[in-house]
């Protein structure tokens, strides 16, 4: 399973590539929408299915029904993602991201999802699903069933004006950087975070891994090991565990200041 992500900056764009999707025979449970705020009002909220277990829809606020184009009993929820806010997730795979992502779904909805479909789940790419979030865009995530099928999908996605994931990881740090410059040459003593900065932005974007948010370095380190040994192998010469700890720890207090401003607000 391959997924496949597009960043929208018009929502009318995203559900136009979604009904694009299915014209082309794009399976509906194979596609998950995140969207800003609450979910839409006109919503038909129907029973739980009776195979569902009790108290779900109760635990996670699901309704099934109709959204954007989704139907066929595409689960549909709310959540208040850590460091974004309320947000609206429709298709499961979105249960499982929001999940990992430090959202409470509910111990019923929990359990549910020991079987959802998450088999290549991108806890890498989290972080940049939140910044488009809060930027208030729209994520579209597509399983598609090997690379000519993600090729088409990308290319449907494109043409209804999706941004990639790797642009929109691109964007993310762009708009970190000055900031993190100014930081870097302040505690490197004058020191370029360009000449740093591959290493640097590697723990950095570490430390926003689903698996690693809020962990101390030392805590996560076992994880850390082979990635930093295979670094170090090709990079022999460069101050590779220095730079990555260093990004690492900024990544750290990056995510607890989107968390503290959230509850602030």
């Amino acid at each position: 399973m391959k997924m496949v992500t597009g960043v929208f900056s018009s929502a009318t764009d995203a559900h136009r590539a979604l009904q694009a999707l299915r014209s082309n025979g794009f399976p509906e449970d194979k596609l998950t929408l995140l969207s800003p705020g609450d979910a839409p009002k006109d919503v038909e909220e129907v029973p739980v299915n009776a195979s569902e277990q009790p108290g779900m829809g109760k635990a996670i606020g699901a309704v099934v029904g109709a959204v954007g184009g989704l139907s066929g009993g595409t689960l549909l929820m709310t959540a208040l993602l850590p460091g974004v806010g309320l947000i609206t997730v429709a298709g499961l795979l979105g249960a499982a991201i929001v999940g990992a992502a430090g959202a409470g779904v509910g111990a019923a909805a929990g359990e549910s999802l020991e079987n959802a479909m998450t088999d290549g789940l991108p806890e890498d790419e989290i972080f940049v699903y939140e910044d488009a979030l809060r930027r208030g865009r729209t994520v579209m995530i597509a399983a598609a069933e090997g690379s000519s099928t993600a090729d088409r999908v990308g290319e449907i996605l494109k043409i209804h004006g999706a941004e990639s994931i790797d642009d929109a990881r691109q964007q993310w740090w762009t708009g970190l950087r000055s900031a993190e410059q100014e930081h870097y040459s302040a505690s490197a003593s004058g020191q370029s975070l360009a000449d740093d900065e591959k290493f640097f932005r590697l723990g950095f974007e570490s430390a926003l891994h689903a698996r690693n948010r809020c962990r101390e370095f030392d805590a996560a380190s076992g994880e850390m090991n082979s990635k930093l040994e295979g670094l170090k192998n090709q990079h022999p010469d460069a101050r590779v565990e220095e730079l990555f700890t260093r990004g690492y720890q900024r990544g750290r207090e990056y995510y607890q200041r989107l968390c503290d401003h959230d509850k602030a607000a």
